[in-house]
């Protein structure tokens, strides 16, 4: 499939409109781990997800993480053309978190596409409402929920992305993404393992009682 069928609102867009988005987008496959954007002096443009996982997180000067949220096939990344809309400024990444594939909509384009067309502005405004909400909930879950609660939502929600609950991931890994330390992910995968709620071995989380793991998270 085409551009045109991965763009939210092709439908509604001109001609003229449609031309300028073909001439100009291009597309790029980039291998796992590869950052496509950092901090808002960074601005490659607007990125739309054909295939493969994109990670949005935040650092702290001591170098720790914390995902904000995660983009997949059809998602649009708005942080990345933070010049052309200048309301959106965070000291942002984003990393293919899988090998994917990507068009990238250049900055003026997508500045002068968004103050042509209706759809397009309110499409937007309705990716930003809902990033919002993914970003508030995760603010929610770092300040009132413990770190076991965390880690068992992590686990599930891993799980129901991969279809397996058979995880190859690095307690690093797990740590990046909930903005905290290592030690504290392998103690508690460790407590987990004594409870037989996972198994463990190297670079592999092994969900064995998701029930439980639900309950402790209240689900």
């Amino acid at each position: 499939m085409d551009f045109s069928e991965y763009f939210p609102v092709w439908g509604e867009l001109t001609q003229a409109q449609r031309e300028t988005l073909t001439r100009s987008v291009t597309r790029r496959s980039v291998p796992a781990g590869t950052v496509l954007h950092r901090g808002e002096d960074d601005c490659l443009g607007v990125l739309l997800v054909r295939s493969g996982q994109l990670r949005v997180y935040i650092s702290s000067d001591e170098g720790r993480e914390v995902t904000l949220y995660r983009l997949f096939e059809r998602d649009l990344c708005l942080l990345s053309a933070s010049c052309a809309m200048p309301n959106i400024q965070f000291e942002t990444t984003v990393e293919a978190e899988k090998d994917s594939e990507i068009w990238i909509i250049p900055p003026a384009v997508f500045r002068d596409l968004r103050a042509q067309s209706l759809a397009v502005s309110n499409f937007v405004n309705d990716v930003m409402s809902s990033r919002f909400s993914e970003v508030m909930w995760r603010v929610e879950q770092i300040l009132w929920k413990s770190m076991d609660k965390r880690v068992a939502s992590f686990l599930l929600e891993e799980s129901a992305l991969e279809g397996s609950k058979e995880l190859h991931l690095t307690h690093d890994r797990i740590a990046a993404h909930l903005g905290t330390a290592r030690e504290v992910v392998t103690r508690m995968l460790r407590y987990f393992q004594s409870e037989g709620l996972v198994a463990l071995s190297r670079g592999t989380v092994e969900l064995t009682d998701e029930k439980r793991l639900a309950a402790l998270c209240g689900e």
